[in-house]
Protein backbone atom coordinates (compact mmCIF):
# COMPACT_ATOMS: atom_id res chain seq x y z
CA UNK A 1 0.00 0.00 0.00
CA UNK A 2 1.44 3.38 -0.88
CA UNK A 3 1.97 5.49 1.98
CA UNK A 4 2.58 9.30 1.55
CA UNK A 5 3.18 12.08 4.43
CA UNK A 6 2.57 15.65 3.69
CA UNK A 7 4.23 18.11 6.35
CA UNK A 8 5.20 21.14 7.07
CA UNK A 9 1.81 22.13 6.14
CA UNK A 10 -0.71 24.51 7.39
CA UNK A 11 -3.57 22.40 7.61
CA UNK A 12 -7.53 22.91 7.66
CA UNK A 13 -8.92 19.81 8.89
CA UNK A 14 -12.82 20.52 8.95
CA UNK A 15 -12.81 18.15 12.35
CA UNK A 16 -13.65 20.25 15.19
CA UNK A 17 -12.12 17.80 17.66
CA UNK A 18 -8.55 18.59 15.90
CA UNK A 19 -9.57 21.87 13.30
CA UNK A 20 -5.43 22.17 12.79
CA UNK A 21 -2.43 19.97 11.41
CA UNK A 22 0.86 20.28 10.58
CA UNK A 23 1.57 17.06 9.15
CA UNK A 24 -1.05 14.30 7.52
CA UNK A 25 -0.30 10.61 6.88
CA UNK A 26 -2.07 8.74 3.98
CA UNK A 27 -2.07 4.87 3.56
CA UNK A 28 -3.77 4.29 0.16
CA UNK A 29 -6.62 6.47 -0.55
CA UNK A 30 -7.27 7.49 3.10
CA UNK A 31 -5.93 9.55 5.92
CA UNK A 32 -4.83 7.51 8.59
CA UNK A 33 -3.06 10.03 10.76
CA UNK A 34 -2.32 13.44 11.68
CA UNK A 35 0.99 15.48 13.67
CA UNK A 36 2.76 13.24 15.60
CA UNK A 37 0.82 10.02 14.73
CA UNK A 38 1.46 10.51 11.11
CA UNK A 39 5.17 11.22 11.61
CA UNK A 40 5.69 7.69 12.25
CA UNK A 41 4.18 6.66 9.15
CA UNK A 42 7.07 8.18 7.78
CA UNK A 43 9.55 4.91 8.90
CA UNK A 44 7.57 2.71 6.62
CA UNK A 45 9.93 1.13 3.79
CA UNK A 46 8.73 3.36 0.77
CA UNK A 47 7.23 6.29 2.15
CA UNK A 48 7.19 9.33 0.42
CA UNK A 49 7.59 12.29 1.98
CA UNK A 50 6.12 15.74 0.28
CA UNK A 51 7.50 19.34 1.65
CA UNK A 52 4.57 21.69 1.20
CA UNK A 53 6.85 24.42 2.37
CA UNK A 54 4.28 25.78 4.85
CA UNK A 55 1.47 25.74 2.78
CA UNK A 56 -2.33 25.95 3.82
CA UNK A 57 -4.17 22.65 2.40
CA UNK A 58 -8.05 22.34 3.42
CA UNK A 59 -10.37 19.40 2.59
CA UNK A 60 -11.32 18.73 -1.33
CA UNK A 61 -14.37 20.93 -2.84
CA UNK A 62 -17.82 19.11 -3.50
CA UNK A 63 -19.61 21.07 -6.34
CA UNK A 64 -23.21 19.84 -4.90
CA UNK A 65 -25.65 21.18 -7.82
CA UNK A 66 -23.63 21.18 -11.44
CA UNK A 67 -25.27 19.91 -14.81
CA UNK A 68 -21.57 18.69 -15.80
CA UNK A 69 -22.84 16.80 -19.07
CA UNK A 70 -24.49 20.12 -20.11
CA UNK A 71 -21.58 22.40 -19.00
CA UNK A 72 -19.20 19.47 -21.16
CA UNK A 73 -21.41 20.21 -24.15
CA UNK A 74 -21.47 23.91 -23.58
CA UNK A 75 -17.96 24.51 -24.72
CA UNK A 76 -18.71 23.55 -27.35
CA UNK A 77 -21.43 26.08 -27.87
CA UNK A 78 -21.94 29.60 -28.47
CA UNK A 79 -21.31 31.04 -24.83
CA UNK A 80 -23.94 33.70 -25.02
CA UNK A 81 -22.92 34.82 -21.36
CA UNK A 82 -22.86 38.88 -20.33
CA UNK A 83 -23.37 39.40 -24.38
CA UNK A 84 -26.00 42.53 -25.12
CA UNK A 85 -28.96 41.52 -27.48
CA UNK A 86 -26.68 43.25 -30.70
CA UNK A 87 -23.76 40.99 -29.52
CA UNK A 88 -25.50 37.60 -29.48
CA UNK A 89 -27.24 38.40 -32.64
CA UNK A 90 -23.60 38.69 -33.77
CA UNK A 91 -21.99 35.66 -32.78
CA UNK A 92 -25.17 33.64 -34.21
CA UNK A 93 -24.79 35.60 -37.84
CA UNK A 94 -20.79 34.90 -37.60
CA UNK A 95 -21.68 31.02 -36.62
CA UNK A 96 -24.04 31.25 -39.53
CA UNK A 97 -21.56 31.86 -41.63
CA UNK A 98 -18.96 29.29 -40.89
CA UNK A 99 -21.50 26.55 -40.92
CA UNK A 100 -23.55 24.62 -44.26
CA UNK A 101 -27.17 25.71 -43.98
CA UNK A 102 -29.32 23.28 -42.42
CA UNK A 103 -26.91 22.92 -39.53
CA UNK A 104 -28.16 23.63 -35.96
CA UNK A 105 -26.98 26.44 -34.08
CA UNK A 106 -26.77 26.01 -30.47
CA UNK A 107 -25.83 27.87 -27.21
CA UNK A 108 -26.20 29.54 -23.78
CA UNK A 109 -26.24 32.50 -21.44
CA UNK A 110 -28.19 34.69 -22.51
CA UNK A 111 -30.19 36.94 -19.90
CA UNK A 112 -32.68 39.71 -20.96
CA UNK A 113 -32.41 41.48 -17.90
CA UNK A 114 -29.34 42.77 -18.48
CA UNK A 115 -29.86 44.68 -21.80
CA UNK A 116 -31.54 48.09 -21.94
CA UNK A 117 -34.13 47.02 -23.44
CA UNK A 118 -35.78 43.83 -21.46
CA UNK A 119 -37.69 42.51 -24.09
CA UNK A 120 -37.26 38.30 -24.82
CA UNK A 121 -34.75 37.60 -27.82
CA UNK A 122 -37.48 36.43 -30.84
CA UNK A 123 -37.67 34.21 -33.93
CA UNK A 124 -37.50 37.07 -36.52
CA UNK A 125 -34.54 38.34 -34.58
CA UNK A 126 -32.60 35.17 -35.28
CA UNK A 127 -34.35 34.86 -38.61
CA UNK A 128 -32.36 37.98 -39.76
CA UNK A 129 -29.42 36.34 -39.06
CA UNK A 130 -29.40 32.95 -39.81
CA UNK A 131 -32.12 32.24 -41.76
CA UNK A 132 -31.52 28.92 -43.37
CA UNK A 133 -29.74 27.35 -39.68
CA UNK A 134 -32.14 26.15 -37.17
CA UNK A 135 -30.97 27.87 -33.57
CA UNK A 136 -32.17 27.00 -30.64
CA UNK A 137 -30.21 29.77 -27.53
CA UNK A 138 -30.83 29.22 -23.98
CA UNK A 139 -31.27 31.33 -21.61
CA UNK A 140 -28.97 32.00 -18.72
CA UNK A 141 -31.42 30.22 -16.20
CA UNK A 142 -32.13 27.55 -18.15
CA UNK A 143 -36.06 27.96 -18.07
CA UNK A 144 -36.36 29.61 -20.85
CA UNK A 145 -35.36 29.16 -24.56
CA UNK A 146 -35.58 31.11 -27.88
CA UNK A 147 -36.02 29.44 -31.70
CA UNK A 148 -35.71 30.74 -34.96
CA UNK A 149 -38.47 28.99 -37.38
CA UNK A 150 -36.27 27.15 -38.93
CA UNK A 151 -35.41 25.07 -35.89
CA UNK A 152 -39.64 25.47 -34.96
CA UNK A 153 -40.21 23.47 -38.46
CA UNK A 154 -37.82 21.38 -37.46
CA UNK A 155 -39.42 20.16 -34.51
CA UNK A 156 -42.96 20.42 -35.62
CA UNK A 157 -43.74 23.33 -33.71
CA UNK A 158 -46.56 25.66 -34.94
CA UNK A 159 -48.78 28.31 -33.54
CA UNK A 160 -51.11 25.31 -33.26
CA UNK A 161 -49.03 23.71 -31.00
CA UNK A 162 -50.81 23.70 -27.27
CA UNK A 163 -48.63 24.71 -24.18
CA UNK A 164 -47.78 21.25 -22.41
CA UNK A 165 -48.81 21.18 -18.42
CA UNK A 166 -45.95 23.33 -16.42
CA UNK A 167 -44.77 25.08 -19.66
CA UNK A 168 -45.82 27.94 -21.87
CA UNK A 169 -45.08 29.01 -25.47
CA UNK A 170 -44.67 32.71 -25.62
CA UNK A 171 -47.26 33.86 -27.97
CA UNK A 172 -48.09 37.63 -29.87
CA UNK A 173 -51.46 39.38 -29.28
CA UNK A 174 -52.64 37.86 -32.80
CA UNK A 175 -51.82 34.07 -31.58
CA UNK A 176 -48.38 33.34 -33.61
CA UNK A 177 -45.46 32.20 -31.82
CA UNK A 178 -42.75 35.18 -30.65
CA UNK A 179 -39.88 31.77 -30.50
CA UNK A 180 -39.21 31.85 -26.57
CA UNK A 181 -40.08 28.57 -24.50
CA UNK A 182 -40.87 28.31 -21.31
CA UNK A 183 -40.30 25.79 -18.48
CA UNK A 184 -42.11 22.18 -19.96
CA UNK A 185 -42.43 23.97 -23.15
CA UNK A 186 -38.67 23.86 -23.98
CA UNK A 187 -37.81 20.24 -25.20
CA UNK A 188 -40.58 20.97 -27.68
CA UNK A 189 -37.25 21.80 -29.39
CA UNK A 190 -34.38 20.62 -27.57
CA UNK A 191 -36.01 17.35 -28.23
CA UNK A 192 -35.58 17.94 -32.11
CA UNK A 193 -31.70 18.95 -32.04
CA UNK A 194 -29.48 16.05 -33.10
CA UNK A 195 -27.79 14.27 -30.10
CA UNK A 196 -23.94 13.92 -30.73
CA UNK A 197 -21.95 10.37 -30.58
CA UNK A 198 -21.54 8.96 -27.03
CA UNK A 199 -17.31 9.08 -27.66
CA UNK A 200 -18.17 12.61 -28.21
CA UNK A 201 -19.98 13.09 -25.11
CA UNK A 202 -17.18 11.23 -23.50
CA UNK A 203 -14.28 13.58 -24.56
CA UNK A 204 -16.25 16.43 -23.83
CA UNK A 205 -16.63 15.37 -19.90
CA UNK A 206 -13.03 14.32 -19.63
CA UNK A 207 -12.08 17.81 -20.65
CA UNK A 208 -14.22 19.34 -18.06
CA UNK A 209 -13.01 17.45 -15.59
CA UNK A 210 -9.63 19.43 -16.15
CA UNK A 211 -10.89 22.34 -15.49
CA UNK A 212 -12.97 21.08 -12.39
CA UNK A 213 -9.58 20.07 -10.52
CA UNK A 214 -8.11 23.33 -11.69
CA UNK A 215 -10.57 25.44 -10.00
CA UNK A 216 -10.18 22.72 -6.62
CA UNK A 217 -13.48 20.79 -6.98
CA UNK A 218 -12.63 17.14 -6.30
CA UNK A 219 -16.23 15.54 -6.06
CA UNK A 220 -19.91 16.79 -7.78
CA UNK A 221 -23.36 15.85 -7.28
CA UNK A 222 -24.90 15.93 -11.18
CA UNK A 223 -28.53 16.67 -11.72
CA UNK A 224 -28.69 16.28 -15.48
CA UNK A 225 -30.35 13.95 -17.22
CA UNK A 226 -30.04 11.33 -20.12
CA UNK A 227 -27.73 10.13 -21.39
CA UNK A 228 -25.44 11.82 -18.39
CA UNK A 229 -25.72 8.46 -16.02
CA UNK A 230 -24.58 6.21 -19.42
CA UNK A 231 -21.88 9.35 -20.59
CA UNK A 232 -20.23 8.93 -16.34
CA UNK A 233 -19.85 4.98 -16.38
CA UNK A 234 -18.10 4.95 -20.02
CA UNK A 235 -15.82 7.76 -18.35
CA UNK A 236 -15.00 5.42 -15.56
CA UNK A 237 -15.08 2.11 -17.62
CA UNK A 238 -12.09 3.68 -19.85
CA UNK A 239 -10.20 4.31 -16.49
CA UNK A 240 -10.63 8.22 -17.16
CA UNK A 241 -12.65 9.37 -14.32
CA UNK A 242 -10.69 11.86 -11.71
CA UNK A 243 -13.42 13.26 -9.95
CA UNK A 244 -16.06 12.19 -7.42
CA UNK A 245 -19.78 12.15 -8.45
CA UNK A 246 -23.27 12.06 -6.82
CA UNK A 247 -25.51 11.32 -10.23
CA UNK A 248 -29.15 11.69 -9.65
CA UNK A 249 -31.64 11.31 -12.45
CA UNK A 250 -34.48 13.00 -14.03
CA UNK A 251 -37.85 11.78 -14.02
CA UNK A 252 -37.99 10.56 -17.29
CA UNK A 253 -35.74 7.41 -15.68
CA UNK A 254 -37.92 7.29 -12.70
CA UNK A 255 -39.84 3.97 -13.55
CA UNK A 256 -36.50 2.20 -14.99
CA UNK A 257 -34.85 3.10 -11.42
CA UNK A 258 -38.10 1.62 -9.46
CA UNK A 259 -38.29 -1.03 -11.98
CA UNK A 260 -34.48 -2.34 -11.21
CA UNK A 261 -34.69 -1.72 -7.68
CA UNK A 262 -31.88 1.18 -7.93
CA UNK A 263 -31.58 3.12 -4.22
CA UNK A 264 -30.01 5.87 -3.34
CA UNK A 265 -26.68 5.19 -2.27
CA UNK A 266 -25.63 2.41 -4.65
CA UNK A 267 -22.31 2.68 -6.16
CA UNK A 268 -19.11 3.39 -4.47
CA UNK A 269 -17.23 6.21 -3.40
CA UNK A 270 -16.36 7.38 -7.11
CA UNK A 271 -19.71 6.84 -8.77
CA UNK A 272 -22.71 6.81 -5.91
CA UNK A 273 -26.33 7.02 -6.75
CA UNK A 274 -28.03 10.16 -5.35
CA UNK A 275 -31.79 9.85 -6.31
CA UNK A 276 -34.17 11.74 -8.58
CA UNK A 277 -34.35 15.55 -9.62
CA UNK A 278 -37.46 16.80 -10.02
CA UNK A 279 -38.70 20.51 -10.63
CA UNK A 280 -41.60 21.85 -9.40
CA UNK A 281 -41.23 26.02 -10.53
CA UNK A 282 -39.78 28.04 -12.70
CA UNK A 283 -36.98 30.80 -12.08
CA UNK A 284 -36.62 33.93 -10.99
CA UNK A 285 -34.98 35.41 -13.96
CA UNK A 286 -38.06 34.43 -16.42
CA UNK A 287 -40.16 35.63 -13.56
CA UNK A 288 -41.61 31.66 -13.47
CA UNK A 289 -40.84 30.55 -10.13
CA UNK A 290 -43.68 30.22 -8.15
CA UNK A 291 -45.04 32.55 -5.68
CA UNK A 292 -48.00 33.33 -3.32
CA UNK A 293 -48.02 36.96 -4.10
CA UNK A 294 -47.20 38.25 -7.66
CA UNK A 295 -44.01 39.80 -9.27
CA UNK A 296 -43.27 43.36 -8.25
CA UNK A 297 -45.92 45.55 -10.65
CA UNK A 298 -47.08 42.51 -12.51
CA UNK A 299 -50.10 42.14 -10.58
CA UNK A 300 -51.43 38.83 -13.04
CA UNK A 301 -48.18 37.22 -12.87
CA UNK A 302 -47.34 34.71 -9.74
CA UNK A 303 -44.89 32.51 -11.76
CA UNK A 304 -46.30 28.83 -12.15
CA UNK A 305 -46.09 25.61 -10.46
CA UNK A 306 -44.05 22.93 -13.50
CA UNK A 307 -46.02 20.20 -11.48
CA UNK A 308 -48.96 20.34 -9.31
CA UNK A 309 -48.68 19.37 -5.58
CA UNK A 310 -51.15 16.55 -5.93
CA UNK A 311 -48.65 14.69 -8.65
CA UNK A 312 -45.44 15.46 -6.32
CA UNK A 313 -46.88 13.94 -3.41
CA UNK A 314 -48.05 11.02 -5.44
CA UNK A 315 -44.17 10.78 -6.86
CA UNK A 316 -42.74 11.53 -3.33
CA UNK A 317 -44.43 8.77 -2.21
CA UNK A 318 -43.58 6.18 -4.77
CA UNK A 319 -39.68 7.27 -4.94
CA UNK A 320 -39.51 6.51 -0.69
CA UNK A 321 -41.08 3.02 -1.26
CA UNK A 322 -38.72 2.12 -3.49
CA UNK A 323 -35.73 3.84 -1.86
CA UNK A 324 -34.89 6.83 -3.73
CA UNK A 325 -34.15 9.99 -2.26
CA UNK A 326 -35.26 13.28 -3.62
CA UNK A 327 -33.95 16.54 -5.03
CA UNK A 328 -36.40 19.10 -5.78
CA UNK A 329 -36.01 22.46 -7.76
CA UNK A 330 -37.97 25.77 -5.31
CA UNK A 331 -37.32 29.00 -6.03
CA UNK A 332 -40.32 30.76 -5.08
CA UNK A 333 -41.62 30.80 -1.29
CA UNK A 334 -44.31 28.90 -2.85
CA UNK A 335 -43.06 26.36 -4.41
CA UNK A 336 -40.58 25.71 -1.19
CA UNK A 337 -44.03 25.28 0.62
CA UNK A 338 -45.54 22.82 -1.79
CA UNK A 339 -42.04 20.85 -1.68
CA UNK A 340 -41.98 20.57 2.17
CA UNK A 341 -45.26 19.64 2.71
CA UNK A 342 -44.77 16.63 0.04
CA UNK A 343 -41.78 16.05 1.87
CA UNK A 344 -43.15 16.07 5.48
CA UNK A 345 -45.85 13.81 4.28
CA UNK A 346 -43.13 11.20 3.18
CA UNK A 347 -40.23 11.83 5.52
CA UNK A 348 -42.14 9.34 7.90
CA UNK A 349 -41.76 6.43 5.61
CA UNK A 350 -38.10 6.02 5.40
CA UNK A 351 -36.14 7.95 7.81
CA UNK A 352 -32.14 6.91 5.95
CA UNK A 353 -32.90 8.93 2.74
CA UNK A 354 -31.24 12.61 2.41
CA UNK A 355 -33.98 14.65 0.49
CA UNK A 356 -32.94 18.54 -0.31
CA UNK A 357 -34.46 21.41 -2.05
CA UNK A 358 -32.60 22.57 -4.54
CA UNK A 359 -31.89 26.64 -4.96
CA UNK A 360 -34.12 27.38 -1.78
CA UNK A 361 -33.89 31.08 -3.03
CA UNK A 362 -36.87 32.64 -1.78
CA UNK A 363 -38.54 30.79 1.69
CA UNK A 364 -41.37 32.01 4.11
CA UNK A 365 -40.30 32.80 7.20
CA UNK A 366 -42.67 30.35 8.49
CA UNK A 367 -40.96 27.36 6.37
CA UNK A 368 -37.24 28.44 7.26
CA UNK A 369 -37.37 26.38 10.75
CA UNK A 370 -39.06 23.24 8.40
CA UNK A 371 -35.86 22.27 6.91
CA UNK A 372 -34.01 21.22 10.08
CA UNK A 373 -37.15 19.74 11.30
CA UNK A 374 -37.49 17.53 8.32
CA UNK A 375 -33.95 17.05 7.77
CA UNK A 376 -34.19 18.35 4.63
CA UNK A 377 -30.95 19.70 3.26
CA UNK A 378 -30.43 23.04 1.46
CA UNK A 379 -28.87 22.65 -1.79
CA UNK A 380 -27.91 26.02 -2.39
CA UNK A 381 -25.46 28.03 -4.84
CA UNK A 382 -24.16 31.58 -2.99
CA UNK A 383 -22.88 32.88 -6.31
CA UNK A 384 -26.40 33.40 -7.18
CA UNK A 385 -26.89 35.67 -4.67
CA UNK A 386 -25.22 38.89 -5.63
CA UNK A 387 -25.67 38.20 -9.14
CA UNK A 388 -29.18 37.79 -8.98
CA UNK A 389 -29.57 40.86 -6.06
CA UNK A 390 -30.91 43.69 -8.47
CA UNK A 391 -33.46 41.49 -10.25
CA UNK A 392 -34.90 39.97 -6.54
CA UNK A 393 -34.96 43.28 -5.91
CA UNK A 394 -37.00 44.52 -8.63
CA UNK A 395 -39.41 41.56 -9.08
CA UNK A 396 -39.74 40.49 -5.45
CA UNK A 397 -39.19 43.80 -3.12
CA UNK A 398 -39.28 43.33 0.54
CA UNK A 399 -39.62 39.85 0.22
CA UNK A 400 -35.96 39.74 -0.94
CA UNK A 401 -35.15 39.90 3.20
CA UNK A 402 -36.16 36.26 2.54
CA UNK A 403 -33.73 35.46 -0.38
CA UNK A 404 -30.50 32.64 -0.60
CA UNK A 405 -31.20 32.72 3.02
CA UNK A 406 -28.04 31.07 4.29
CA UNK A 407 -27.87 32.65 7.80
CA UNK A 408 -31.34 32.32 8.62
CA UNK A 409 -31.27 28.43 7.33
CA UNK A 410 -27.71 27.27 9.30
CA UNK A 411 -29.01 29.24 12.36
CA UNK A 412 -32.55 27.06 12.37
CA UNK A 413 -30.50 23.90 12.32
CA UNK A 414 -30.54 22.96 8.54
CA UNK A 415 -27.70 21.38 6.95
CA UNK A 416 -26.42 23.53 3.90
CA UNK A 417 -24.59 21.75 0.70
CA UNK A 418 -23.17 24.74 -1.67
CA UNK A 419 -22.74 24.24 -5.73
CA UNK A 420 -22.82 26.63 -8.75
CA UNK A 421 -25.40 25.64 -10.70
CA UNK A 422 -22.97 25.64 -13.53
CA UNK A 423 -22.93 26.17 -16.62
CA UNK A 424 -25.74 28.30 -15.28
CA UNK A 425 -22.75 30.10 -13.20
CA UNK A 426 -19.32 29.07 -13.46
CA UNK A 427 -17.86 27.20 -10.59
CA UNK A 428 -15.47 28.65 -8.78
CA UNK A 429 -15.61 28.01 -5.63
CA UNK A 430 -13.50 30.33 -4.43
CA UNK A 431 -15.82 32.76 -5.77
CA UNK A 432 -18.68 30.91 -3.86
CA UNK A 433 -16.94 31.34 -1.00
CA UNK A 434 -16.59 35.18 -1.31
CA UNK A 435 -19.93 35.19 -2.49
CA UNK A 436 -21.32 33.60 1.26
CA UNK A 437 -18.83 35.39 3.41
CA UNK A 438 -19.68 38.90 1.96
CA UNK A 439 -22.96 39.27 -0.41
CA UNK A 440 -20.87 40.65 -3.18
CA UNK A 441 -19.58 39.53 -6.47
CA UNK A 442 -16.20 39.51 -7.51
CA UNK A 443 -16.76 42.28 -9.26
CA UNK A 444 -17.62 44.43 -6.31
CA UNK A 445 -21.17 44.23 -7.06
CA UNK A 446 -23.30 45.02 -5.22
CA UNK A 447 -21.66 47.03 -3.03
CA UNK A 448 -19.41 47.60 -0.53
CA UNK A 449 -22.08 46.29 2.24
CA UNK A 450 -23.24 43.26 0.14
CA UNK A 451 -26.68 42.47 -0.33
CA UNK A 452 -28.69 42.20 2.49
CA UNK A 453 -25.78 41.14 4.19
CA UNK A 454 -26.83 39.96 7.73
CA UNK A 455 -27.40 36.39 5.92
CA UNK A 456 -23.49 36.23 5.28
CA UNK A 457 -21.51 33.18 6.66
CA UNK A 458 -18.32 33.15 8.42
CA UNK A 459 -15.22 31.49 5.78
CA UNK A 460 -15.32 28.47 8.53
CA UNK A 461 -19.16 27.86 7.93
CA UNK A 462 -18.93 28.25 4.08
CA UNK A 463 -16.10 25.84 3.81
CA UNK A 464 -18.59 23.36 5.19
CA UNK A 465 -21.51 23.67 2.91
CA UNK A 466 -18.85 22.76 0.00
CA UNK A 467 -16.82 19.90 2.27
CA UNK A 468 -19.21 18.69 5.05
CA UNK A 469 -22.44 19.27 4.17
CA UNK A 470 -22.20 18.12 0.84
CA UNK A 471 -20.97 14.91 1.71
CA UNK A 472 -23.93 14.72 4.37
CA UNK A 473 -26.51 15.58 1.30
CA UNK A 474 -24.90 12.31 -0.60
CA UNK A 475 -24.92 10.15 3.08
CA UNK A 476 -20.76 9.92 2.84
CA UNK A 477 -20.20 12.11 6.04
CA UNK A 478 -18.18 9.57 7.34
CA UNK A 479 -15.99 8.85 4.90
CA UNK A 480 -16.05 12.34 2.78
CA UNK A 481 -15.72 16.16 3.72
CA UNK A 482 -13.21 16.27 6.24
CA UNK A 483 -9.33 15.51 6.54
CA UNK A 484 -9.28 13.00 9.51
CA UNK A 485 -8.66 9.49 10.31
CA UNK A 486 -10.92 7.34 8.33
CA UNK A 487 -11.83 9.92 5.68
CA UNK A 488 -10.72 9.81 2.15
CA UNK A 489 -7.59 11.59 1.21
CA UNK A 490 -9.26 14.41 -0.87
CA UNK A 491 -7.61 17.85 -0.45
CA UNK A 492 -6.31 21.07 -1.81
CA UNK A 493 -2.60 23.01 -1.97
CA UNK A 494 -2.86 26.39 -2.05
CA UNK A 495 -0.78 29.11 -3.40
CA UNK A 496 -1.79 31.25 -0.04
CA UNK A 497 -3.66 31.45 3.59
CA UNK A 498 -7.09 32.10 2.79
CA UNK A 499 -7.55 32.28 6.73
CA UNK A 500 -5.48 35.19 6.98
CA UNK A 501 -5.63 38.55 5.44
CA UNK A 502 -9.57 40.18 4.02
CA UNK A 503 -12.23 38.04 2.39
CA UNK A 504 -10.60 39.60 -0.98
CA UNK A 505 -7.90 36.77 -1.12
CA UNK A 506 -10.21 34.63 -2.15
CA UNK A 507 -10.85 36.10 -5.06
CA UNK A 508 -6.99 35.62 -5.98
CA UNK A 509 -6.43 32.18 -4.18
CA UNK A 510 -5.64 28.99 -6.58
CA UNK A 511 -4.95 25.53 -6.11
CA UNK A 512 -1.21 24.31 -6.75
CA UNK A 513 -1.95 20.60 -6.15
CA UNK A 514 -5.41 18.48 -6.32
CA UNK A 515 -5.55 15.40 -4.45
CA UNK A 516 -8.29 12.50 -4.86
CA UNK A 517 -8.54 9.65 -3.11
CA UNK A 518 -4.54 9.87 -2.36
CA UNK A 519 -3.44 10.29 -5.99
CA UNK A 520 -2.46 13.54 -7.44
CA UNK A 521 -5.05 14.39 -9.82
CA UNK A 522 -4.07 18.01 -10.65
CA UNK A 523 -0.98 20.07 -10.31
CA UNK A 524 1.81 17.52 -8.92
Amino acid sequence: MKITLLYNAHIYTGDPAHPWAQSLAIAGDTVVALDDAARAWAELPGATLVDLAGATVIPGLTDAHIHLMWYAMSLRALDLRDLSREEMLARVAEQAAALPPGAWITGRGWDQNLWADTRFPSAAELDAVAPEHPVALTAKNAHALVANSAAMRAAGVTAATPDPPGGQLQRAAEGTLTGVFFENAIPLIEDAIPAPPLADVVDALDAAQERLLAAGITGVHCVDGNPAFAVIQALREAGRQRVRVVKYVRREAFDAVLETGLRSGYGDDWLRFGGLKLFVDGALGSRTAAMFDPYEGEPDNVGMLTMAPEELAEIARRAVAGGVALAIHAIGDRANRVVLDALAEVRPLAQRLRHRIEHVQLIDPADAPRLAELDVIASMQPIHAPHDSAMAERHWGARSANAYAWRTLLNAGAVLAFGADAPIELFDPFKGLYAAVTRRAADGSPGPDGWRAEQCLTLEEALSAYTEGAATAAGLEARLGRLAPGYLADLLVLDRDIFAGPPEVLLEVRPVRVMVGGVWQWGA
